[in-house]
């Protein structure tokens, strides 16, 4: 039992505790989380009239803190305890406080009963355990160190070669000995014939390129390192080629997880990428703001160009320039057909501003084309994907010439055709979530049959956990989308245990220590989002015409709103409109505030203007509540709602145009994974003030480069803006000090060029790992298969019927 607990029952607060969960049974809610608790034990010490001390410090009071869920049952109730990050412990608590601990299956059995889907007398229910499969795995140990596996990983690497160093200097040159391009040796040849070779020939090319001026390069001297057993791909000059030997001497000498890395890195290993992105509308031109279609399109096209750019880069310093190496990304996406007006109906597009980087477009196959035509909601897309994976496949080797290196996936869709396709290629699989559909539908796996028709909660939930435990490694955008924060379980934490009642149990669905987790966050485009002091770099008439749109103009078909005064500071956020990015939710702030009308406009560029216009039942409702709320609180006068798909360009430009006028950007998601507007905005130099639920934790540092909002506490987000914007006008300098330390937070952590070195770096390090490990993932793969097509696969084909019906 915990030692928090026991303190607890053999103290005087042993009452107090009783007392509390007695008032807790009064509750209507039988089911409460977290922030019902925090609330009940508030209401708690107000009406007990306990001490402030008392409400936060008490040993009751911690207890409370660290308490995830509360079920009341008839007779007991069963608590839900986090004593620390990524672990859980579950008790049975009786009248008189007997306390009994509770395996995870009967806290699965008592979710089923909460819900009525409790029938043991019909036999047990499957259950999903993935733990034996990370039993041979390394494991990190300390919760601070996970999502950094890497780090990890060349620890456990170098530590290997150091107590092994035969082996592992066998291990490595087995390694080096594999690659090629297009049928030329890269690295090492024929001459070296084994690790002890390889080590002496190591030290004499040392010596050899020692005596060479250091910018000599690499083609006047190829043909004498390739007497001594070097092919190209060491360096462009003779110093660089000294540099990569020295670091792979000093690794074979006195291996070291800085050297492994530093070695590793320099590797050219990857020279051909798949990044899948199944949903939406994937274009450049005309789809943002479309259902499905927003940040993780903006964050699929800069990481390919970026990807691009640094693979370039690092071939022409590996010297491979001369064998004509060119590097190839591919993003894999749908083509849709009756394409709307986008480019979506065209197999291949360019992506703008590469030279080998590209959109490739396959078709869903064409079992009823009255749905297979058109736009698929994410939702909906379930039954389609094996078969686009198997056609794909043969679409990527047609264009790549070969297989890829590496396929990261985005999504959940994505990161299950990533599988697939990893699967049937044997080539190195990462996984992008952006957002697992799970931590934002609150209860979604309980009541998921409710939900079935609309979300088929049940195909996504089961392709998370094929996908994340298929994955080499899981690129998360923060630390707390993994593992979250001593108050609040992560996105990957909530898949650990969970119940799908009469589908499944999950009884370890992820191994969140496992060294396959990796914080590497996105950056944001500096060509198109850079800050508006940057006068040089702005097109004045854009500026204007932009102003008129947000301000002034009057065209119905494009605005809604006439602002009686335009000169008010502009509150701005642009979003799509569905119910978790909540634009609805700041528009009722902004309505229940009257004194934040007094100073502000409320100026937002979301989606379209008439239900008729959209297909997506979640934006119908939204638009129809935005009205609502918009009539409610009298509005108009103080609101312009812009229903418009902006270019690229202009998207960057909006956001300067508000800061122009020392407005402030607004994202108010009742959840976001990272949040790459908020990015937009401080690079932008807006002030931002973003949810306090999600990845936004982790970029803005509150009240030093930007704030939080709770965005279910609708008073207080407009109480927090409206004080910013008071503070404002009683210093001129106030909003200035917060715009330049929401540039200078992104500048330093939040750039492409970062996010891509690592990213590559991981690619090359995974690559080593899964080549030189003992570790038999096969097992694992096959378990991962009968889930795929006992569970996934049958539930897809009941789906896929009920589209050919329509």
């Amino acid at each position: 039992m915990s030692n928090l607990i026991e303190t607890i029952l053999n103290s005087d607060e042993k009452i107090e505790l009783w007392q509390f969960l007695e008032e807790l049974r009064k509750s209507e809610k039988r089911y409460l989380l977290r922030n019902d608790i925090q609330n009940a034990f508030e209401n708690y010490c107000k009406l007990h009239e306990k001490s402030d001390g008392f409400y936060h410090t008490s040993l009751v009071s911690k207890l409370v803190y660290y308490t995830q869920e509360i079920i009341l049952e008839e007779e007991s109730l069963c608590l839900v305890y986090r004593p620390k990050i990524a672990r859980h412990e579950f008790y049975r608590i009786y009248d008189g406080l007997t306390i009994e601990p509770l395996t995870i299956q009967q806290l699965l059995d008592i979710r089923d009963r909460f819900v009525n889907h409790y029938h043991p007398e019909e036999g047990d229910v499957f259950e999903i355990d993935f733990g034996p499969f990370y039993d041979y795995s390394p494991i990190v140990r300390d919760p601070k160190n996970i999502g950094r596996g890497v780090q990890f990983l060349n620890r456990f690497l170098s530590s290997q070669l150091f107590q092994n160093p035969q082996q592992g200097l066998d291990a490595l040159f087995r390694f080096l000995s594999l690659h090629s391009y297009n049928g030329h040796t890269l690295l090492i040849n024929g001459r070296i014939k084994n690790s002890q070779q390889l080590s002496e020939q190591v030290k004499d090319a040392i010596s050899f390129v020692s005596e060479l001026p250091e910018n000599q390069p690499y083609e006047e001297f190829r043909f004498e390192l390739q007497s001594m057993g070097f092919e190209p791909g060491w360096g462009n000059t003779a110093g660089r080629v000294k540099e990569t030997l020295e670091i792979l001497d000093r690794l074979i000498d006195l291996p070291d997880p800085e050297v492994m890395e530093a070695f590793l890195s320099r590797i050219p290993m990857i020279f051909r990428i798949v990044l899948v992105s199944v949903h939406g509308w994937f274009g450049q031109e005309g789809v943002l703001g479309r259902p499905d279609t927003g940040g993780q399109v903006v964050y699929v096209l800069d990481q390919a160009r970026s990807l691009e750019q640094r693979l370039q880069e690092d071939i022409t310093l590996a010297g491979l320039d001369s064998l004509e190496v060119q590097p190839q990304v591919m993003i894999l996406s749908r083509l849709i057909p009756n394409s709307d007006g986008t480019r979506c109906n065209e197999r291949l597009e360019k992506v703008h501003g590469t030279e080998n980087a590209w959109i490739l477009r396959v078709p869903f196959r064409d079992f009823n084309p009255n749905v297979t035509q058109n736009w698929i909601s994410r939702f909906e897309i379930w039954p389609y994907l094996e078969t686009f994976a198997i056609d794909a496949q043969k679409e990527l080797y047609a264009e790549l010439r070969g297989k890829p290196d590496l396929i990261i996936g985005n999504y959940s869709d994505g990161n299950l055709v990533a599988f697939l396709l990893a699967r049937r290629l044997n080539v190195t699989q990462f996984n992008v979530a952006h957002a697992l559909e799970k931590s934002k539908y609150l209860f979604s796996n309980l009541y998921w049959q409710d939900l079935e028709n609309t979300y088929h909660f049940s195909l996504q939930f089961t392709a998370d956990l094929i996908a994340m435990n298929a994955a080499n490694c899981i690129i998360s955008s923060t630390y707390q989308e993994i593992v979250g924060r001593p108050d609040s379980v992560g996105q990957y934490e909530s898949y650990e245990t969970f119940t799908m009642p009469d589908l499944f149990h999950v009884v370890k669905g992820i191994e969140l220590f496992s060294p396959k987790f990796n914080v590497v966050p996105p950056g944001v485009n500096e060509n198109v989002y850079f800050p508006y002091t940057r006068t040089e770099d702005r097109v004045p008439s854009k500026s204007e015409q932009l102003e008129d749109l947000l301000f002034t103009r009057e065209e119905p078909t494009q605005v809604f709103g006439k602002l009686d005064d335009p000169n008010k500071r502009p509150i701005f956020s642009m979003a799509r409109l569905d119910r978790i990015k909540n634009l609805t939710g700041l528009a009722e702030a902004f309505g229940l505030s009257e004194e934040l009308q007094e100073h502000c406009n409320l100026i937002l560029v979301a989606g379209k203007l008439s239900v008729s216009e959209s297909t997506d039942s979640e934006e119908r409702e939204e638009i129809e509540k935005l009205y609502r709320l918009i009539d409610q609180y009298n509005l108009y006068g103080k609101i312009r709602w812009l229903g418009v798909r902006l270019p690229k360009s202009d998207s960057g430009e909006i956001y300067r145009v508000i800061a122009d006028r020392q407005g402030i950007f607004v994202q108010p998601a009742l959840f976001e994974a990272f949040g790459l507007t908020i990015l937009e905005a401080m690079i932008s130099g807006l002030p931002t003030f973003a949810t306090q639920f999600g990845g936004p934790l982790e970029i803005i540092q509150d009240k030093v480069n930007g704030f939080y909002i709770n965005p279910t506490n609708l008073e207080e987000t407009a109480k927090k803006i409206l004080e910013f914007v008071c503070k404002c006008e009683g210093n001129s300098n106030y909003w200035l000090e917060i715009s330049n330390r929401a540039i200078a937070r992104v500048y330093s952590t939040y750039t492409w060029k970062i996010h891509t070195t690592k990213l590559l770096s991981l690619a090359r390090i995974y690559g080593f790992w899964n080549f030189t490990s003992k570790e038999n993932r096969e097992d694992m793969l096959r378990y991962i298969e009968a889930l795929f097509y006992l569970i996934y696969k049958p539930r897809a084909k009941q789906v896929l019927e009920l589209h050919m019906q329509r």
